[in-house]
């Protein structure tokens, strides 16, 4: 009988022998860096002329990999090759597909310290972090193999009954796949999105961030090697905008599942949403495009735990979560001790290269991230007052000092545009009721979390605070998988709940075979 899902428990690293253990997989990911990595497609090795260079953002001198681009031949070969595997695929047992997953969680579990030496080595986590998400990519595949096998047995047995007839449900997979990954969760989020697919019986292409596409090529070997069959996950690293637009706009894709940004993640959807000669269906789209993610502090609130709350939500991994507390809006009574509080906290975290485990934070991902956070936190100075942070830190990596800016008006720059960042704006409520209407201020609508002591303002926040995650008395970040299904509202995407007992349901067409006795 198979063991109930449970959450994969974190590494305690105050244990020594765990510690060493992280120690000695950092040793042997450092001694592969600089690699080359090769193109698949369907199994066999491709060779091609450009490649992607992937740098640690930690020391940007360093190099981690490199891997071989698609072009838009390549990606046409890719599809061509998931859409005639999807039939066999398809046809394998849900039992058998469940268990691929399975394998790929156990050996995931068995070299957890190696993968998550790669997301600090090329994504530039912190070891807490970085061991969070390779238990949250663990929770994945062992949740959602639960959740097919599940969703296999509902079809008969929650239909109505009738005399004479015998009626079933059959949840079918869609046929081909595009899954578009992130930088910030290259792993966690990569394995949920591929692998709810994979299990309901798609074929998958999965085109990774240029930024970590090493930590793919290692996660899309290891589902090979746990039995998923080389021409039904395929990774084709490139451009987006060549490869990316190409295979959202083709025929043969039936779904595109986006975790990124607003502006892409629309362009996507509006691309999706067009009909191509020989197209034969409406595609799906499944999309998590991003954040403003308040925290709201109540005058009855307990302050220390809310400050707390507010810094680790917005400072974890630089801030470069969407589900990370951009703003913070505090009760007026209360307002003075929880800025002052916060911007304490934020100038005691040490900012530098994460093999230092003294370290509380890294660095955001490139210079691209450094510049537009150098902009925002320079539009914070005319827009507010900055009491923590407001510049670079020191070393090789792109290092930004976490900033709190106070006085934030709601209808300004930092408080309405997503900065993903280490930035915290700060604003003053007047009431419990103030502060909803500034919260909900925002085009997004993707975590919130709400510090009182007050049932009624609970109750308050349950109904009208429009967020799709709504944490109270804590943290708005760490969603665990199966615990806290995880997704948002408004222009925070498809109101899709990741690591919920929806989510597979996206990637299936239910058919109804009715049969007379």
């Amino acid at each position: 009988m198979m063991m109930p899902y449970r959450p994969e428990a974190f590494t305690d690293f105050s244990a020594a022998a765990e510690e060493s253990r992280l120690q000695e997989a950092l040793k042997r990911v450092n001694l592969q860096l600089g690699e080359d990595y090769p193109l698949m497609i369907g199994g066999k090795t491709i060779e091609t002329k450009r490649r992607i260079v992937s740098v640690n953002p930690s020391d940007y001198k360093q190099v981690v990999g490199t891997v071989l681009m698609a072009d838009t031949p390549l990606a046409e070969q890719a599809i061509q090759t998931a859409h005639a595997a999807f039939p066999a695929w398809s046809a394998v047992s849900t039992e058998t597909r469940a268990d691929c997953l399975f394998r790929a969680a156990a050996e995931l579990r068995r070299r957890k310290h190696e993968f998550s030496a790669w997301l600090m080595v090329e994504a530039g986590k912190v070891r807490v972090e970085a061991d969070v998400e390779t238990a949250e990519a663990i929770d994945f595949l062992e949740y959602y193999g639960r959740q097919m096998l599940q969703l296999a047995q509902r079809g008969e047995r929650e239909l109505t009954g009738m005399s004479g007839e015998r009626n079933r449900l059959d949840y079918l997979g869609l046929g081909v796949g595009i899954v578009i990954a992130p930088w910030n969760f290259p792993l966690a989020i990569l394995a949920g999105m591929t692998t709810a697919a994979l299990v309901a019986g798609n074929t998958v292409i999965v085109k990774p961030s240029s930024l970590t596409p090493v930590i793919a090529v290692k996660f899309v070997e290891l589902l090979i090697q746990a039995g998923i069959p080389a021409e039904a996950v395929q990774l084709v690293p490139g451009s987006g905008r060549e490869i990316g637009d190409y295979l959202a706009a083709h025929p043969l894709t039936r779904f595109i599942s986006f975790t990124g940004s607003k502006e892409v993640g629309l362009y996507l959807h509006e691309l999706s949403s067009r009909m191509a000669p020989g197209q034969r269906w409406l595609k799906r789209f499944v999309g998590e495009l991003g954040g403003k993610d308040a925290i709201i502090v109540d005058r009855d609130a307990d302050l220390e735990q809310a400050a707390q709350g507010i810094v680790t939500s917005a400072f974890g991994f630089s801030g470069q979560k969407c589900s990370a507390c951009s703003r913070a809006i505090v009760h007026s009574d209360v307002y003075d001790a929880v800025l002052e509080r916060c911007s304490e906290l934020a100038d005691g975290l040490k900012v530098g290269n994460v093999q230092d485990f003294t370290c509380s934070t890294g660095p955001v991902i490139n210079q691209s991230a450094y510049d537009s956070i150098g902009g925002y936190i320079d539009i914070a100075r005319t827009e507010g007052r900055i009491t923590a942070g407001g510049g670079p830190a020191e070393g090789d990596g792109w290092y930004i000092r976490p900033t709190v800016v106070a006085d934030a008006d709601p209808g300004s720059r930092i408080m309405q545009e997503e900065i993903f960042g280490p930035v915290l704006a700060v604003a003053k409520a007047h009431d419990f009721e103030h502060a909803l209407r500034i919260a909900n201020d925002s085009d997004y609508g993707l975590t919130g979390s709400v510090y009182t002591r007050s049932r009624v303002h609970i109750e308050r926040a349950r109904q009208a605070f429009a967020v799709g995650n709504l944490y109270i008395n804590r943290k708005c970040t760490g969603a665990i998988v199966g615990v806290h299904p995880f997704g948002g509202f408004n222009m925070s995407g498809t109101d899709s709940k990741a690591g919920g007992p929806d989510y597979l349901l996206l990637f299936t067409q239910p058919k109804l075979t009715s049969e007379r006795l």
